[in-house]
């Protein structure tokens, strides 16, 4: 019954695709391609028309305010235009004259698809139209506003680069593009999203990537059911495992210099305009505790790191239901010099372990989401309440014990060590919780397998997600855990172009 609602209200938002690849192309008749821009449009305000005569010849400009640069139209394109002498030339004539001989942008295409015009106009394009001619010639005068290139602000590092990807399009490539000066190094756009048709941009080297992958994340992409698109997340299903499981076989980051690591390892990249995180398939488990910084510090110091970043990840999942179960189930392990002070605050404690431990972390969850969308000049009042909150009062008032604080809060810590997994850690650690209060360390572990072998399961476009750990690969050992030298490193990615070549 309700599968059947949502069903239908998905198909009333939903555009019939048919509908929008039916293509309109330009008429030699100037007045109707303008009825029909018009049409389109609507009465928004944004969009401007200007027509002019240039020797007894009606020429019509389209351009979406905002989304151009008006002084840039009017030096490179307009002005010109409408002084330059087209001789006889007409229609057809006089649009590849324009774009070949009298205007000096360098970014410009012809095209006779009427709804591709429009689409280049809204992406900031001047639109020139003319009488007689079946095609139109895009200037590209970009000019909207945009976020200046920024420090990260999740991905924070000590000695890597400073720059992190915006919501330009161009400027997020050209970032990747500063780094990479090798031809190699390939884009391609795809547009998704019935009705947004918002660009996305796959990056790869084409020396080092699996073909038979790069037509499938194409393809996935191109297939992608959504009629709006207004960031990556919106595509990780679509690029993602068609396993269910808690983690995701694609990654994400805002850092340029992570992406070009990345492309350069032969993985494909995905860049969605207008959000600064771009998307990177396939993605193993192991990479989400490694960091750009791992690779600019002495390899002594990367691979303790990665060692406690794991042990940080450990702790943030089974902490809690270890703690439950032990409490509940197995006070023969806690040392003779803890279990009586742990047995007395735990018994000043009005709710069970389990239920105590639930209720601080959904209380801490809340905290932290609270403070997450609150404005910055009040996130400070979330900061004062959480510490009143989960805190010396609570233990005070004997709502919670003063065990079950530390617990939580070397938790919380733990789980920002890897805030890539800050997700499934924090289901995991409400699924550990309960398994914990109502089995014991007997069902931790068997919870614990089941996590494993969903894990072991997940195989995104043939590379398995847990790999080189399992299917182990001795050769991928140098970078797994203990990170090798440079020298080492740069010398197998040396064997290994050669013979590639």
């Amino acid at each position: 019954m309700s599968n059947n609602w949502f069903g239908k209200k998905v198909d009333e938002i939903t555009v019939d695709e048919k509908k929008t690849t039916e293509k309109k192309y330009l008429s030699t008749d100037l007045q109707e391609n303008i009825r029909y821009i018009k049409a389109q449009f609507g009465d928004a305000f944004d969009v401007k028309y200007r027509k002019y005569n240039a020797q007894g010849k009606e020429i019509y400009f389209i351009m979406v305010d905002g989304m151009c640069d008006s002084l840039l139209a009017t030096e490179q394109v307009i002005l010109p235009i409408i002084d330059a002498d087209f001789h006889d030339e007409k229609g057809d004539k006089l649009i590849y004259s324009a774009a070949d001989r009298v205007s000096a942008s360098i970014d410009k295409s012809i095209t006779n698809d009427l709804d591709e015009a429009i689409r280049e106009a809204i992406y900031g394009s001047i639109l020139m139209l003319t009488d007689d001619a079946q095609f139109t010639v895009m200037f590209g005068v970009q000019g909207f506003p945009k976020r200046a290139v920024l420090e990260p602000d999740t991905e924070m590092q000590e000695r890597g680069s400073r720059e992190a990807f915006v919501e330009s399009f161009k400027d997020n490539v050209t970032m990747i593009r500063r780094r990479v000066r090798n031809p190699v190094f390939k884009t391609q756009v795809v547009e998704v999203g019935t009705t947004s048709k918002t660009r996305a941009c796959v990056c790869y080297m084409s020396d080092r990537v699996d073909k038979k992958m790069l037509d499938d994340v194409v393809k996935r992409l191109k297939n992608s059911t959504v009629d709006t698109v207004l960031g990556s997340g919106y595509m990780q299903s679509f690029l993602d495992t068609k396993y269910a499981s808690i983690f995701s076989g694609v990654g994400f980051t805002q850092r340029p210099d992570v992406l070009t690591a990345k492309i350069s390892e032969g993985k494909i990249c995905v860049i969605v305009d207008g959000t600064p995180n771009a998307l990177i398939v396939p993605y193993l488990f192991i990479e989400h505790f490694h960091s750009m910084d791992d690779y600019l510090k002495r390899p002594f110091y990367a691979t303790f790191i990665r060692i406690l970043k794991i042990v940080s990840f450990l702790f943030s999942v089974f902490l809690p239901g270890l703690y439950v179960a032990v409490c509940t189930f197995h006070q023969e392990i806690i040392p003779e010099t803890m279990i009586f002070g742990i047995t007395g605050q735990e018994s000043r404690t009005p709710l069970p372990v389990m239920l105590e431990a639930l209720l601080i972390h959904l209380i801490y969850e809340i905290v932290r989401e609270g403070g997450l969308r609150m404005p910055k000049n009040v996130g400070h009042a979330i900061s004062i309440v959480g510490a009143l909150v989960v805190g010396e009062s609570a233990v005070t008032a004997g709502i919670l014990s003063a065990p079950m604080l530390i617990v939580v809060g070397l938790t919380a810590v733990s789980s920002f060590v890897v805030s890539t997994l800050y997700e499934p850690v924090a289901v995991l650690r409400f699924t550990f919780i309960i398994v914990g209060g109502l089995t014991g360390l007997y069902g931790i572990m068997l919870c614990f397998a089941a996590v494993l072998i969903n894990a072991s399961a997940i195989n995104p476009y043939g590379v398995p997600f847990t790999s080189p750990m399992s299917p182990t690969k001795m050769g991928a050992w140098r970078d797994m855990v203990f990170r090798a030298d440079w020298k080492k490193m740069g010398k197998k990615r040396m064997e290994i172009d050669k013979l590639r070549k």
